[in-house]
């Protein structure tokens, strides 16, 4: 091969690394989108989209792009959170029990009162007991709604870093450090029905397992779609 084809080819190569630096992301990303929507392609939407939707729109332009933000992956604290909430919920469970008992032990009280005084001051501690029992059950019911939705947030954030990572079940995901990048876009799509504005916030993770000293590379996906006009 001859000198100037070897610089030729390497002109060749640095130019396409220079343009893949400053093309947006965001446009091919979309442009796939309308066009798996065109042709009514659900398999290819779900591959992009969390939750696709359909777009009237024979035409489209973007309106508005946001500065790019990065953040730290937070699955690990998450997790810690659920975690903890757990824990503490599995605790209180002896305190709700205890009080569950006492409340038992005043009804049978109760039952075997024979006299009307008796039964007056069986009914009492019944009253007194079942408040309590109340009063530690709501405590519990909160706590349990905590834990409930700590799972569903670091399930749902789970759920998404592994549909960017295009890896399915990632066993120790959770263990994984690394950044969230995130940006929103907005277009207008001119459809039959006339024109209207959507929001696209997309996002893409890159994460790092310390352990195998390994790079998760992921690609840019749609989190959500929202109509803002």
């Amino acid at each position: 091969m001859t000198r100037k084809i070897c610089s030729a080819i390497g002109i060749i190569l640095l130019l396409s690394v220079l343009n893949s630096c400053g093309t947006h992301p965001e446009e091919g990303l979309l442009k796939r989108y309308f066009s798996a929507l065109t042709m009514n392609d659900r398999m290819t939407l779900s591959t992009m989209a969390i939750e696709p939707i359909s777009i009237d729109a024979q035409n489209w332009e973007i309106t508005n792009v946001t500065e790019e933000v990065i953040e730290a992956f937070k699955l690990a604290e998450m997790d810690a959170v659920e975690r903890e909430l757990q824990k503490k919920l599995t605790d209180h469970v002896g305190p709700v029990q205890e009080l569950d008992d006492e409340l038992w032990a005043a009804k049978e009280d109760l039952k075997a009162a024979r006299t009307g005084a008796a039964r007056r001051a069986a009914q009492k501690r019944v009253d007194e007991a079942q408040v309590k029992f109340d009063e530690e059950r709501a405590i519990h019911s909160e706590m349990q709604k905590e834990v409930n939705e700590a799972q569903a947030t670091s399930r749902k954030e789970e759920e998404i870093a592994e549909f960017s990572l295009g890896a399915g079940n990632l066993p120790n995901i959770r263990t994984l450090t690394g950044e969230v990048f995130s940006k929103e876009v907005d277009l207008r799509a001119e459809g039959q029905a006339g024109s209207k504005d959507y929001r696209f916030y997309l996002r893409r993770y890159v994460l790092e397992d310390e352990t195998l000293n390994l790079t998760h590379r992921g690609r840019w996906i749609i989190v959500k779609i929202e109509s803002i006009g």
